[in-house]
């Protein structure tokens, strides 16, 4: 099978899987069954949405090892598409209209989107110096965004997820890619970079959850717009990545981008009401504590 399709195909099983621990996280979220980091390992359901979330990094790991950054990223988007006919399944109630709008932006939008980022298989990897400069920069900008002591912080802490996630899927490729070469998997560089992988990767668990209190719409859109962009930058800079088909690959890429944001905002102005079957409607990107 070519690298390409089977990169893709594990990105949307990966997707699936993240949307349905996103539902699950954000179910706990908003009954604040789960305030603290010991209300959540105590948690029985928390840990379901935990293993569904390994399930999918495990998915999103083999998708890195066949394709690059600029690729496998922007395929995360289809979490939020996902999660939507899921949301709407376990609230009983039935997708808005505006919903399925921008739910059909989204997927045109990641269509022209992947057509200048298919390239070949990831071949370049991230050193120990060039995995703790990035690792360091991510983490003070994740400090700067939870930082704050506010009541509204959904949108940094999904911001803080999305920079996380972006991350942890960079040194994995870093681990697949040296892995998949017959090195050793006990080398120094692949060890720290690992274990760098379980930080982040936790990390941003952790941070979407606290993001999903004030609902599932914004912050998993948030979540799966800052993840793409930071790995787009990570894999251009240090990794050699480039779109292809010069000048009219950056057109597709530039209208995928519009068109994808632009579904992501419809599929933020909708969110489940209090009670199920019910919608109210939401200025987009607005979420509450």
């Amino acid at each position: 099978m070519n690298a390409t399709v089977l990169a893709v195909a594990l990105c949307l099983a990966s997707a699936v899987t993240y949307a349905a621990a996103a539902v699950a996280q954000e179910r706990l979220a908003r009954r604040a069954v789960a305030r603290t980091a010991r209300d959540l390992v105590g948690n029985g359901a928390w840990w379901w949405s935990a293993g569904l979330n390994a399930g999918a990094a495990l998915l999103h790991a083999a998708a890195l090892r066949y394709g690059p950054l600029t690729l496998v990223q922007p395929l995360g988007a289809l979490t939020l598409v996902a999660a939507v006919p899921l949301g709407a399944r376990g609230a009983g109630r039935r997708v808005a209209a505006t919903e399925w709008r921008g739910t059909l932006a989204t997927v045109a939008g990641l269509g022209l989107l992947l057509l200048p980022a298919s390239g070949p298989a990831p071949d370049d990897t991230l050193t120990v110096a060039e995995a703790l400069t990035v690792s360091g920069a991510t983490l003070a900008v994740i400090a700067l965004l939870t930082a704050r002591k506010d009541p509204g912080p959904g949108l940094r802490h999904a911001t803080a997820s999305g920079l996380a996630s972006a991350v942890a899927s960079a040194l994995t490729q870093t681990v697949a890619v040296a892995g998949g070469r017959g090195g050793s998997l006990l080398s120094a560089r692949v060890v720290t970079v690992a274990l760098l992988v379980v930080v982040f990767a936790v990390g941003g668990m952790l941070l979407s959850q606290r993001a999903y209190r004030g609902g599932l719409g914004a912050p998993l859109a948030v979540v799966n717009l800052a993840n793409p962009l930071a790995a787009a930058v990570i894999g251009m800079a240090l990794l050699g990545e480039r779109l292809q088909g010069g000048t009219l690959g950056i057109v597709f890429a530039a209208a995928g981008a519009l068109a994808a944001g632009r579904g992501v905002l419809l599929l933020t102005r909708t969110a489940p009401g209090d009670q199920a079957g019910e919608t109210r409607a939401v200025p987009a990107g607005h979420v509450t504590a």
